[in-house]
């Protein structure tokens, strides 16, 4: 079989769900299929309940991280802009998903309405796929039709002045530490995210990974008897067939 390009390999990520990823990521570190990228809980490498998926019914999506942080404007500071966030966006490898960190007061924090219709629009011209937040954001009506993910701590209709403070920076969104050029996968499960050097052996153990899984699944369904079941999950007989 002919080598694939990094196109193809992002695109077969998206025949598996979130938590499957995760398996093979990190979440199982003691099954030799999994690459054991970060210690599971001491590490920050998936989104926590803090936000949710906006749009479920749009599937699996997979980009390279790109990242920005917002807050209120600075006096002292206004070199950035939202331009500057698309252009990065537009620098990078394609497709990108845009991790925005959100640094408001907690008193604003929840009523930060941050990217809408405008900024969405402009987001998709230049190939990124969603966007994942620590913070709210609206026009999820208008946005719909565009076919552009976001997972969000929730919606809200409004605003006041607001500025970037950096772009493409280590950001931390949800439980979940991104640095710029991360792959990053999502769904209505959440978000993973791993190093783009990575690409290659993710892929080729969630093929063996789900080969496995669904082997096991099968003479689950055909077990007649908790002793049975058992087996295979992990007995003698189970291990010994599935090293023949």
């Amino acid at each position: 079989m002919s080598k694939m390009t990094v196109q193809e390999m992002l695109e077969e990520l998206k025949n598996y769900d979130t938590p499957t990823v995760t398996n093979v990521v990190a979440t199982y570190p003691t099954n030799p299929l999994c690459l054991g990228l970060y210690n599971p809980w001491s590490q920050n490498w998936y989104t926590d309940t803090s936000i949710r998926c906006m749009y479920p019914e749009l599937g699996r999506l997979v980009g390279y991280a790109v990242t920005c942080v917002y807050g209120l404007p600075d006096p002292n500071y206004n070199r950035l802009s939202w331009m500057d966030v698309l252009e990065a966006l537009d620098a990078s490898p394609k497709p990108t998903i845009l991790v925005l960190e959100q640094r408001f007061p907690p008193e604003i924090a929840k009523k930060v309405g941050l990217s809408g219709g405008n900024m969405t629009s402009q987001m998709k011209v230049v190939g990124c796929l969603g966007c994942i937040s620590n913070g709210p954001s609206r026009d999820i009506d208008e946005i719909r039709p565009m076919k552009f993910q976001y997972m969000l701590s929730g919606i809200t209709p409004g605003h006041g002045a607001q500025a970037v403070h950096a772009v493409n920076v280590p950001v931390s969104v949800a439980g979940m530490d991104v640095v710029p050029g991360e792959i990053i996968h999502m769904d209505e499960n959440g978000a993973v995210k791993f190093p783009a050097d990575k690409l290659e052996q993710v892929v080729t153990n969630l093929r063996a990974f789900k080969e496995d899984e669904d082997a096991r699944i099968a003479k689950m369904l055909k077990a007649t008897s908790l002793a049975e079941m058992k087996a295979i999950l992990g007995g003698k007989a189970y291990e010994g067939e599935k090293k023949k």
